[in-house]
């Protein structure tokens, strides 16, 4: 179980942590998560920043319609994800953003 885990048995995720560091460090900071439950996942989530979660998106090569939508919180939140290997790594893209509300001109519906 991932009690028995030690840092060497998620260096994987690390490692690509490592490398993407490197080769795209001028892109926007993703909140960055290792899990021993998932030690061959690296976890980059945005909050409250689509466009972190496209540039990132794209500089993977993830094509757009490998991209996942979903809303959540009674459809007052957006959910974008997406899925690659990289270095060894699952990496995976999570971006969340608020769904604003339709402004209705002229009156009610």
């Amino acid at each position: 179980m991932s009690e028995d885990l030690t840092l060497d048995d998620v260096a994987v995720p690390l490692r690509a942590l490592r490398l993407l560091a490197a080769d795209f460090g001028h892109l926007p900071a993703p909140d960055v998560h290792v899990s021993t439950i998932y030690p061959d996942r690296l976890e980059l989530t945005f909050y409250d920043d689509l466009p972190g979660f496209e540039v990132w998106r794209e500089a993977l090569g993830v094509a757009p319609d490998a991209v996942t939508y979903r809303e959540q919180g009674n459809g007052r939140t957006r959910v974008l994800r997406a899925s690659v290997d990289h270095a060894g790594a699952v990496v995976q893209l999570t971006g969340y953003a608020d769904v604003v509300a339709p402004v209705l001109v002229g009156g009610s519906a």
